[in-house]
């Protein structure tokens, strides 16, 4: 019966959708006109999102991503003192030169190369030159590799300096005496052929420019262009779509023009009404029914055996996928009534409990927020989960209670040397009482609990210092794995579930509403900053720009200032060892933040690079070294490097880490 019922409306749907309502119209919303037009300068064409500029207004694109065309001639992007002449613009990356050098290498604006980084990242194919200005002239007769420049520069000395990996293999001392000195990028590509004349080559390779890229939303793009609308921003929101009859999130929503014959529109909503009626009536009978057929505390009462005298197998004792059952009364004795003295932590999840067992086990048990008939389903699927990951540095199982206990209790492992948090910034840090091998031993150590999550298709979720675990020898118990498969994926708002923790959720979360396994590597940056800080992920008191612990790295790093940013406990001004030991934590970090999960290496990857910082010697490294301040190495993966990274191990999905420098 419920059958033709269902036909039949799915019949007047289609007759009312063709008939009934209006049909849809275009209204001429004047940001979609605009929007529609692409912006072009000289040989580029067709510049569309996230770019503007010219009789392309800024809501067209985003408000970083100014285009500015001179004489019809070339496109030009500025940041701060710099302009860059724009070569090639695609979906993802721009090829860029400083317009300062395009002529000469001799610029009046000694500086150097900045970008905005917030929007921008180097290309994996980028190399630093260093140009040395005002030397000595008699270096001319000591190094080949030497440019001059006229006295219309205002630098009266000829003796400039091109400092490339090819040409020198240790800095000169006599270059400590020059002027100034400044970094440009440069293609990798573009090596200066030492045949040519240096200044030739120079400028040849200067007007190649170098690769940046950006992230210009094309998830959310793609989906507002499908729509039919243009993707821009507005003075409120980075990202809006331009539809043909007004602003929207997102993308276009079909608009109905309203006509003249209202009686549509009311027969329509008439319609309307019925049929929802008419179809609640039927799922609602349909879900009673399916319902009833199988009901989880059905299907689970027919799988453990029932004894007559009342007395159920849970209780004495039995198992549920190999997991032990406890009674709730067992678990309530065991922490004195869920003693608030006892309690270890609180989380999204529920509150954690400190417990004894009758056997004498220490145990952790946490008491899940929520009881329903849904949630019971969902405990007993992910208690079947659970029991199949065993590693070293998980917290393991012990039990559950059933599904007819009075409310969902889960017992873990009691691990009792706190967290990584209380050791870092917490009731347990204490200056010096945590060494730089101990911290590397718990970044490898989560960070292969981590990768065994992934391999086995657990996203963690919530990756954060507070649930990383330390027994009394701080081997590291990850903890909290596997339990937000509880919680719901399609979610809309962060805050409506406990899917992440504010200063370690995924940005591209709060766009994408997609937790992936790249969302675990960027949570698990933030630990790999906390490592080498010791500072919390998140701190109110410090200045707006440094609230969130990611920013804060993020920009000490690209402005060459690692020094303020890591605990000074660890000796990263007076041990050369340490430093660049911790540099390398902070490239790789650094890495792990991208914006773009696309940028970010896997968890595997991760863990192979700490693997080889943790054992690389580089006391012998440091012999053949140059500072990382004079070099930046390349890299032919894609992940990008930090402006002065001084990291020479590849991450690459299928080969280890070299281990040279």
């Amino acid at each position: 019966m419920n059958s033709h019922y269902l036909s039949l409306s799915f019949i007047i749907i289609l007759f009312f959708f063709s008939t009934v309502l209006p049909p849809s119209y275009c209204t001429v919303y004047e940001p979609f006109v605009r929007c529609s037009r692409p912006f072009g300068c000289g040989s580029i064409k067709n510049i569309s999102y996230p770019f503007w500029g010219g009789d392309r207004l800024e809501y067209c694109g985003r408000k970083s991503f100014k285009l500015e065309c001179h004489n019809d001639e070339y496109t030009v992007y500025r940041f701060k003192e710099l302009e860059f002449r724009v070569l090639n613009i695609t979906t993802s990356s721009m090829t860029i030169a400083r317009l300062d050098l395009w002529d000469t290498p001799c610029s009046r604006k000694l500086l150097n190369t900045t970008l905005n980084y917030t929007e921008f990242s180097y290309a994996s194919n980028f190399h630093n030159l260093t140009l040395y200005y005002g030397c000595s002239p008699s270096l001319n007769r000591s190094f080949r590799h030497w440019f001059s420049c006229s006295s219309e520069t205002g630098n009266a000395n000829n003796g400039f300096l091109v400092d490339k990996e090819t040409f020198l293999s240790t800095k000169p001392r006599e270059l400590e005496n020059c002027n100034t000195t400044i970094k440009v990028p440069i293609s990798r590509t573009a090596l200066i052929n030492g045949s040519e004349v240096v200044n030739r080559a120079l400028q040849k390779a200067l007007n190649r420019g170098f690769d940046v890229q950006y992230n210009a939303l094309p998830i959310i793009c793609s989906g507002c262009m499908e729509s039919g609308g243009k993707c821009g921003s507005n003075s409120t929101y980075p990202f809006v779509c331009h539809c043909h009859d007004g602003e929207q999130p997102y993308w276009c929503l079909r608009n109905d023009k309203p006509g003249n014959k209202w009686w549509k529109f009311v027969l329509g909503v008439g319609v309307c009404l019925v049929l929802v009626i008419i179809l609640g009536v039927i799922f609602f009978n349909y879900r009673r029914r399916m319902k009833k057929k199988y009901d989880p505390s059905i299907l689970l009462s027919r799988s453990i055996s029932y004894d007559p005298s009342g007395t159920t197998d849970q209780e004495r004792g039995s198992s549920y996928f190999g997991v032990h059952l406890f009674t709730y009364n067992e678990l309530e004795v065991a922490t004195n009534n869920f003693d608030s003295a006892k309690e270890l932590g609180d989380g999204g999840f529920g509150t954690v409990y400190y417990g004894v067992l009758r056997d004498g086990r220490q145990v952790a048990v946490k008491r899940l927020y929520e009881h329903n008939c849904r949630r019971v389903e969902q405990f007993m699927n992910e208690v079947e989960i659970l029991t199949r990951l065993r590693h070293p540095n998980l917290v393991s199982l012990y039990g559950c209670t059933s599904r007819t206990s009075r409310e969902l209790l889960l017992v873990y492992e009691y691990i009792p040397n706190g967290t990584v948090a209380d050791h870092l910034h917490g009731d347990l840090a204490k200056p010096g009482a945590l060494p730089l091998p101990t911290r590397m031993k718990i970044a490898v150590e989560t960070a292969t609990a981590l990768a065994y999550l992934h391999a086995s298709d657990i996203i963690h979720r919530d990756v954060k210092t507070n649930n990383i675990l330390l027994d009394d020898n701080f081997l590291v118990k990850v903890a909290d794995f596997g339990l937000s498969r509880l919680f719901p994926t399609d979610v809309t708002h962060v805050s409506t579930a406990p899917q992440g923790t504010p200063g370690y959720v995924d940005p591209e979360y709060h766009e994408c509403y997609q937790l992936t396994e790249k969302s675990d590597v960027f949570s698990f940056g933030v630990v790999l900053i906390e490592l080498i800080s010791s500072m919390p992920a998140v701190d109110i008191s410090r200045h707006r720009h440094e609230i969130n612990l990611s920013n804060m790295a993020m920009n000490k790093i690209q402005n060459h200032t690692l020094h303020e940013l890591v605990d000074p406990s660890l000796g990263f001004e007076s041990d050369c060892t340490v430093k660049n030991m911790i540099t390398d934590v902070a490239e790789l970090a650094f890495q792990c933040l991208q914006y773009v999960k696309e940028m970010r290496p896997s968890m595997a990857q991760v863990l192979e690079a700490l693997k080889d910082i943790q054992h690389r010697d580089y006391i012998k490294d440091e012999e053949i070294n140059i500072s990382a301040d004079d070099v930046v190495l390349l890299k032919s993966d894609p992940v990008p490097l930090s402006p002065d990274s001084a990291l020479n191990w590849n991450i690459s999905a299928s080969t280890t880490s070299n281990g040279s420098r």
